[in-house]
């Protein structure tokens, strides 16, 4: 379909902006491209206006959503291959992020965690399209596969 849509951002309320924009910053590895005193935030990678957008207009102070309501499953983040999704695997890590997943899905590798908003997080890397697993009749066939996080981390590159 030559006029299908991508997606071009996500844009989430937060409580905090400074400890939101600290995290997406430092853990996720975004950087600021524009800032609205406290009340909002753009942040992107690779030379783009913004691929995510943070603000308190309306939820300044507020807490997270309950569990089992409808919104937001989680925000996916792709690194450009396995050493850079191992570099911000150590970063979430290291800032104390708990993981709630992770997995090799045959198409990608992902790890899963919530924001300091409760907003839910992936970071993945997909294999080349040539190496997907796909069913007898081509068709995709991934899986949820169990993924070895001291095989990825050792693939993080050295930082001093």
């Amino acid at each position: 379909m030559t006029n299908a849509p991508t997606l071009g951002h996500v844009h989430l309320r937060v409580a905090d902006l400074d400890r939101a924009v600290a995290f997406y910053t430092e853990v996720i590895g975004l950087h600021v491209t524009q800032r609205f005193g406290n009340a909002a935030a753009f942040l992107a990678s690779g030379g783009y206006h913004h691929h995510l957008g943070l603000n308190t207009w309306d939820s300044r102070g507020a807490t997270p959503p309950p569990e089992g309501h409808t919104g937001l499953f989680h925000a996916a983040f792709l690194y450009p291959d396995r050493p850079a999704l191992a570099a911000a695997l150590r970063r979430a890590l290291d800032a104390g992020v708990a993981l709630m997943g992770k997995a090799d899905h045959g198409v990608s590798q992902a790890v899963y965690f919530n924001d300091p908003d409760g907003n839910g997080v992936e970071l993945y890397w997909d294999r080349p399209a040539q190496d997907w697993p796909r069913d007898t009749e081509g068709n995709l066939s991934m899986v949820n596969a169990p993924l070895n996080l001291e095989a990825l981390l050792a693939e993080a590159p050295i930082t001093r």
